[in-house]
């Protein structure tokens, strides 16, 4: 079993889930990196190593069962075990979404990645994760996907969009019941927004950069024994739920 902590992102080929991956790995951690298309997963891994990270690729596709499966198989194989995993893959789902004129079907396709898939992934690494002494998951949120500031007259959520938004607030959910469950293990479940940042997800629309984006799911990843769980926050603390 690997004396390196080890640690899995998702979607992490490009944007923020890249520079989590680039982030863990200068702290001289082993890091796959979780992607289904080879050439940019390969591309990445690359970039990665030129820049002194050890990182290994991982074939994955989050709404795939085999798919993940095999992924579990591979960081097995590799490590024997997993210290931390980064759920960051995502979709929009694309525009427009409004509640009255969108497809179902495209509700069901955002939700199976950015829901669905977090709980497939993470039920397959579980195994794995119960292996390290300081296990960590951090479901990358969004700050859209609170209801508090999609409530509140005057703040900035965004769009309208029924399929992306709601299924970050349900991801946010699905991230208190996995603390709930596991609260008297020594996994430590967090969700992390990491704010309004310049990746393909938005046509490069954002404000911050992917690296700023990136910085709180380190941080989240790097909780000490006594760190929260259940919870969700961004660079300037806890986010309202």
């Amino acid at each position: 079993m690997s004396e390196q902590t080890i640690a899995l992102v998702t979607g992490a080929n490009k944007g923020i889930g890249y520079e989590i991956a680039a982030g863990l790995g200068a702290l001289g951690w082993r890091v796959g990196v979780g992607a289904r298309d080879r050439e940019r997963r390969e591309t990445a891994v690359a970039k990665l190593r030129a820049a002194g990270v050890d990182a290994f690729g991982v074939p994955l596709d989050v709404t795939d069962d085999a798919s993940v499966a095999g992924a579990a198989r591979l960081v097995e194989e590799d490590a024997g075990r997993l210290d931390v995993l980064v759920n960051n893959a995502a979709i929009t789902g694309g525009v427009p979404q409004t509640p009255t004129t969108v497809d179902p079907a495209t509700v069901r396709t955002v939700v199976e990645t950015n829901v669905i898939g977090v709980i497939r992934v993470t039920n397959a690494m579980l195994p794995l994760l119960r292996r390290s002494p300081a296990p960590r998951i951090v479901n990358m949120s969004s700050g859209v996907g609170s209801l508090t500031r999609q409530s509140t007259p005057g703040s900035d959520t965004g769009p309208i969009a029924v399929a992306y938004t709601p299924s970050k607030t349900f991801l946010n959910a699905v991230t208190v019941q996995y603390a709930k469950e596991l609260g008297d293990t020594d996994i430590l479940v967090n969700a992390a927004c990491p704010g309004y940042c310049a990746t393909d997800l938005n046509g490069f629309r954002g404000v911050r950069t992917p690296e700023q984006g990136a910085a709180v799911a380190i941080r989240l990843a790097t909780l000490p024994a006594d760190g929260p769980t259940g919870g969700f926050f961004d660079d300037e603390g806890e986010v309202p739920w």
